[in-house]
This record gives C-alpha cells, sequence and structure tokens, in this order.
C-alpha cells in the first residue's frame, strides 16, 4: 500500500476484511467466546430481519457498560449494549473524507459497506497506520 498516495487510498484498501458477527441475543460472555478477531476490537450485530439494522459493540463498550459497572457478562446481552443503527462507510470513500465523518460523528469504528454489505471494519488506526506509511 506504500506505492498509494495517503490522498488517494480508499476505505477498502485499508479496512480490515475479517471481523466477527453476533446475534443481539447472545450474552456478552457468548459473543466473546465466539470472537475470533480481536484485533478488530468490534462485534457487528447481525440484523434480526429484512427491515432492519445492522448495530455494533465495540470492545470500549462492553469495558464502560459491563466491567465498570460491576455487571455479570452472563446476565447483559449484546442488544442492550449495542449501538444501532451503525454509521457505515461506503468502501470506495477516499481516506481524507472517512476521517472528517468520523470526527464530525464522534466514532472511531465503522463497518465498511459495499452493495449493501458490510465487507470490513475500518478505525482510525487504520487510516493513519496504512495511510501514512
Amino acid at each position: 500500500m506504500s506505492n498509494i498516495p495517503a490522498d488517494t487510498l480508499r476505505a477498502r484498501d485499508v479496512m480490515k476484511s475479517a471481523f466477527d458477527v453476533v446475534d443481539g441475543k447472545l450474552t456478552v460472555r457468548q459473543a466473546l467466546a465466539q470472537m475470533q478477531h480481536p484485533e478488530t476490537s468490534v462485534l457487528v450485530v447481525r440484523k434480526r430481519h429484512a427491515d432492519d439494522e445492522c448495530g455494533i459493540v465495540l470492545l470500549a463498550d462492553i469495558a464502560r457498560q459491563v466491567l465498570a459497572k460491576n455487571r455479570s457478562p452472563d446476565r447483559v446481552n449484546i442488544y442492550e449494549i449495542m449501538s444501532k443503527p451503525v454509521l457505515g462507510v461506503p468502501a470506495d470513500m477516499a481516506l481524507r473524507h472517512c476521517a472528517r465523518m468520523f470526527e464530525r460523528f464522534g466514532i472511531g469504528h465503522a463497518p465498511v459497506q459495499e452493495n449493501g454489505d458490510i465487507v470490513g471494519i475500518i478505525s482510525y488506526a487504520d487510516m493513519v497506520l496504512h495511510g501514512y506509511r
């Protein structure tokens, strides 16, 4: 990626394409047990039906809403702590616009979408580490 100038990089160029998708009815402990890609720091919560929207849970959400409040991860369901609907990023969005969108809406992670499907996860770290190396 270092051959591509930072001003022409797109979300798809720096996103993490391996991420975890879970059911909102799982407990926090069950969802974490299923997690295979902790480096993304994100759980995408799948839609319950065609007219629903995806959700997102950051590991930081679990720390703030479960761990810090001394709640049992066996008694808290993912749907209780998820953010929904989630703000997605088009796969072809330029990184500079993606960073501006993150700043404007106060987010640090977002699903990358292409043709209505989530194809990856992008974060500030992905943008900086891959955009300027």
